[in-house]
């Protein structure tokens, strides 16, 4: 399990209506190595509203159509519930991920 891999998680929460999400890994490595029983992740929607805190994702990151990463939405699940292995995000798609998550979190780096 690595920081940027994408899971399909079922039954994702109660006001989801979704069967199934599809989230990225964005805890910190050292975190996924650790006991902790779970991680940060940011749910990927099929919309996209052009903001910072998104970023774009489909095809060549696993996905069957164009979605977006939305970075402020950010939940904690259990590394358990990551089992089913969708695809994992580029090089530039991470510093993507990166910028779109200070956005998010109103930091400055």
């Amino acid at each position: 399990m690595r920081r940027g891999e994408l899971f399909r998680v079922l039954h994702p929460g109660s006001q989801d209506p979704k069967r199934s999400r599809v989230f990225v890994l964005v805890s910190r490595q050292v975190l996924i190595d650790s006991r902790f029983s779970t991680v940060i992740c940011a749910p990927i929607y099929s919309a996209h509203d052009a903001l910072s805190t998104q970023v774009v994702v489909g095809v060549d990151e696993g996905l069957k159509h164009e979605s977006s990463i939305h970075c402020d939405e950010l939940v904690s699940l259990p590394k358990a519930r990551l089992s089913q292995y969708v695809g994992s995000l580029s090089s530039r798609k991470m510093q993507l991920l990166d910028e779109a998550l200070l956005a998010s979190l109103g930091l400055d780096y």
